[in-house]
């Protein structure tokens, strides 16, 4: 079984999305950032407007537009902190 990042995604009023992940890519104020199982610790700003992607195990991956915030990578994995976080669909995602 490969290695897993443990994602918390949470807007100011609530919990928006919660589990395991392959991979979590994130647009930062210093570019776009790509989390792997094992990353160095670091605390990034969110770029605004910007995207996070969960890259889920089996291929499938979801999408949040999101404002303001930051994103966090620990050795327990990775949460992102944002003012707002609203789902992309797919028409949107192309």
């Amino acid at each position: 079984m490969a290695q897993q990042l443990h994602v918390e995604l949470v807007a100011v009023e609530e919990k928006v999305w919660s589990g395991e992940a392959e991979m979590v890519v994130a647009r930062t104020t210093e570019g776009e950032l790509g989390v792997l199982p094992g990353h160095a610790p670091l605390l990034g700003q969110l770029a605004e407007p910007g995207q996070v992607r969960i890259k889920l195990p089996g291929g499938e991956q979801v999408s949040y537009e999101v404002a303001g915030g930051f994103l966090s990578v620990s050795r327990e994995g990775v949460t992102v902190l944002a003012e707002s976080a609203t789902p992309v669909t797919a028409a949107q995602s192309r």
